[in-house]
C-alpha cells in the first residue's frame, strides 16, 4: 500500500506523488502524524499512475483520527513577504460544513482531526453585520483593520462582503432535484431519516412556483418522483416518506440521473439546482472520477449547479463532497442535527438555494512600504493564481442571497519579525531588505488595495470592483464586535489544528474575547461557539 511512516506516538512519514506515479517518502512532518493516500473514492484503479493528480486524496492520521472518515490534508498559509509576494489571490467560499463537523466531534467528546478543520468555515458559520450594498452590485465590501489578538505586535485585517437579501416572496422559481442516497450505510438515524426530516422542512417553506423531483441511487439509481409543483406538497412528502436504505451506492448513476431529470424541467431565469444527499460512501459507479467531476462542471456550465449536503460519522467522505459542491457551482453542508437542517435549509434558505453573484475572486495588492509580510487565514482549498484573477475562464465560487463572507489576513508591519521559520542567507543575490531599488514608493499611505471580480449568475463577463485601503492604527480594543468574534473563531481553530501560527493563543482568551464579542446572538449560535470551546479545553486538558 501507499501507507508509511510510524504510528502511535511516534514521528508519521509525509508522503507525496513523483511525476512517474511513484511513492517516496518526505520529510517526517508533525509528531504523531502520518498522511496515506487513499483510494479514489469512486471506483478502484489498478495503478496508482491511472489516477489523475487531483482526485489523490490524502487521509490524515493522527491520535484524532477514528474510522475510515477522509479529509483532504491542507497545508496552512505561511507568512509571504510583501517585497516579493505582493499580491494575494483566492477565490471566495461560503461552505460551512468543517464548523458543524467540528462540533459533531467535540459534542461526541472528541477533539476532531487536524485536517477536518478548516478556518474559512469556522468563521463563515456565523453571520456578521455587514452592510447591504447600495447600488448595483449584488454585494457590498468592508474592511476593518485593528490589533491581531495572538500577537500584539501584528495587525489583522478582515476583508466582509455582504450579499444583497431577497425576501421569501421575492424567491425567483425554483426547480430541485433531491438526489438521495438510499444505499445501506444510510441506515443510521443521523443519515437517512435525517435527511427525510429536512427535506420535509424544505418541501413546506417551498411555494407553488416551486418544483421538486426525487431521484435515489443504491445498487441501481431511479426516479422516485417525477418534478412535481409544490402545489402538491402531499404527494412530494408521502414520496420523501417512503425512502428506505438498502443496498450497495451506485453514486454516479444517481448523479447523471438527476442532471437529467433537472436539464428537462429547467426554468429560464429561475434557481436550477441538484440537492446531494448522502454520507459520501460512494463505492460503485464511474471507475474515473475525473469524469464524474467534468460531468458536474459541464451542467454548471448550463445553467444547473449542485449543493451537497454530508451526513454521517464513521466512514465520511468530506473530501469527495467538498470536491463535488465547488465544481458544480454550489455550496456544501455537513448535518450533524435537525437543527443544522433548519438553519442550513429554512433559516438561510436563499443564501443556500439561490445565487446572486458567481466566480468571485478577491485579489489584494499589499503596500511593501506598509506590510512586511502577510498570511491569508485558511482559504487554503480556495488558492488562485495572481493570473487567474483576470481570467474569467477560471472558475470561483458564489455567493447567496443575504450571505456573509469574511477573509482574515495577519500583516507583519515593516521591521516586523517573521515568525514561522528562517532560511539561510542566499548564495546568488542580496536578502530583499537590502534592495530596496526593487520597487519604487509612491509615498502612500495605503496599506493594501482589495480587488473583487465577479459574474452575474446568468453572465460570462466579469465586473471589476477597487477599494484601497489605509491603516489608522486601531487597538483591537476599540474593533467592532463582529470583527472580535471573527478574530475569536480564527483562534479557536488555529488550537484545534495545533497551528504553529497560533501566537499567544489559548482557550482562555478564546473564551474571554468570544464572550465579550457575543453581542446580542438571538438565535444563540454564538453562545454554543462558547460551550464548544470550554468542551475542547477540557478534551486538551489545557
Amino acid at each position: 500500500g501507499a501507507g508509511g511512516g510510524g504510528g502511535g506516538g511516534g514521528r508519521g512519514l509525509g508522503l507525496y506523488v513523483g511525476k512517474n506515479a511513484s511513492v517516496e517518502q518526505s520529510e517526517p512532518r508533525n509528531m504523531g502524524e502520518e498522511y496515506r493516500l487513499i483510494e479514489p473514492t469512486l471506483g478502484r484503479q489498478k495503478m496508482l499512475g491511472d489516477i489523475p493528480l487531483e482526485n489523490r486524496f490524502y487521509r490524515s492520521v493522527d491520535s484524532r483520527q477514528t474510522g475510515t472518515a477522509t479529509y483532504p490534508h491542507l497545508v496552512e498559509n505561511s507568512f509571504l513577504t510583501a517585497l516579493n509576494h505582493p499580491l494575494s489571490t483566492f477565490s471566495i467560499d461560503v461552505d460551512t460544513a468543517s464548523y458543524a463537523n467540528v462540533r459533531r466531534f467535540l459534542t461526541s467528546g472528541q477533539l476532531p482531526p487536524h485536517d477536518a478543520v478548516r478556518l474559512e468555515e469556522m468563521v463563515n458559520y456565523f453571520k456578521y453585520n455587514y452592510p447591504q450594498p447600495r447600488g448595483e452590485d449584488p454585494f457590498a465590501a468592508n474592511i476593518e483593520i485593528a490589533g491581531c489578538p495572538w500577537n500584539a505586535e501584528h495587525r489583522l485585517v478582515r476583508i466582509g462582503l455582504k450579499g444583497r437579501e431577497i425576501a421569501q416572496d421575492k424567491r425567483p422559481p425554483s426547480n430541485f432535484v433531491f438526489l438521495i442516497d438510499v444505499s445501506g450505510s444510510m441506515q443510521p438515524p443521523e443519515r437517512l431519516p435525517l435527511i427525510k426530516q429536512a427535506l420535509r422542512q424544505l418541501v413546506k417553506k417551498m411555494t407553488e412556483n416551486d418544483r421538486v423531483a426525487i431521484v435515489v441511487y443504491a445498487s441501481d439509481a431511479g426516479i422516485k418522483l417525477e418534478s412535481t409543483s409544490c402545489a402538491q406538497k402531499e404527494k412530494i412528502l408521502q414520496a420523501i416518506d417512503e425512502l428506505g436504505a438498502g443496498g450497495s451506492t451506485a453514486g454516479a448513476a444517481g448523479i447523471q440521473a438527476a442532471y437529467e431529470v433537472a436539464q428537462e424541467n429547467f426554468i429560464k431565469g429561475g434557481v436550477n439546482r441538484v440537492l446531494l444527499c448522502t454520507d459520501g460512501d460512494f463505492n460503485v459507479g464511474m471507475t474515473d472520477q475525473s469524469q464524474l467531476v467534468k460531468m458536474i462542471q459541464e451542467k454548471a456550465k448550463n445553467g444547473v449547479s449542485l449543493t451537497t449536503l454530508g451526513v454521517g460519522t464513521d466512514n465520511y467522505k468530506d473530501a469527495l463532497m467538498q470536491k463535488l459542491a465547488d465544481k458544480g457551482n454550489g455550496n456544501y453542508a455537513y448535518l450533524d442535527s435537525l437543527e443544522e437542517a433548519q438553519k442550513v435549509l429554512i433559516d438561510q434558505m436563499s443564501g443556500t438555494l439561490v445565487t446572486i453573484a458567481k466566480d468571485v475572486k478577491i485579489q489584494v495588492e499589499f503596500n511593501p512600504a506598509q506590510v512586511g509580510a502577510y498570511r491569508l487565514i485558511g482559504y487554503e482549498k480556495r488558492m488562485l493564481r495572481k493570473e487567474d484573477f483576470n481570467n474569467d475562464a477560471k472558475d470561483a465560487g458564489e455567493i447567496g442571497a443575504g450571505h456573509t463572507v469574511t477573509a482574515l489576513y495577519e500583516i507583519v508591519p515593516v521591521g516586523g519579525e517573521i515568525r514561522g521559520g528562517s532560511v539561510d542567507d542566499l548564495k546568488y543575490q542580496h536578502p530583499a531588505e537590502e534592495k530596496p531599488e526593487r520597487y519604487v514608493s509612491d509615498g502612500s499611505r495605503e496599506l493594501l488595495t482589495l480587488k473583487l471580480r465577479y459574474k452575474q449568475p446568468d453572465g460570462d463577463k466579469s465586473r471589476l470592483l477597487e477599494f484601497p485601503v489605509t491603516d489608522n492604527g486601531r487597538r483591537f480594543a476599540n474593533a467592532s464586535t463582529d470583527f472580535k468574534f471573527a478574530a475569536a473563531v480564527a483562534e479557536f481553530g488555529m488550537l484545534l489544528r495545533d497551528s504553529e501560527f497560533a501566537g499567544n493563543s489559548s482557550y482562555g482568551a478564546v473564551l474571554e474575547l468570544a464572550g465579550e464579542a457575543k453581542g446580542t446572538d438571538a438565535e444563540g449560535y454564538r453562545s454554543e461557539f462558547l460551550t464548544l470551546v470550554k468542551t475542547a479545553q477540557r478534551l486538551a486538558g489545557k
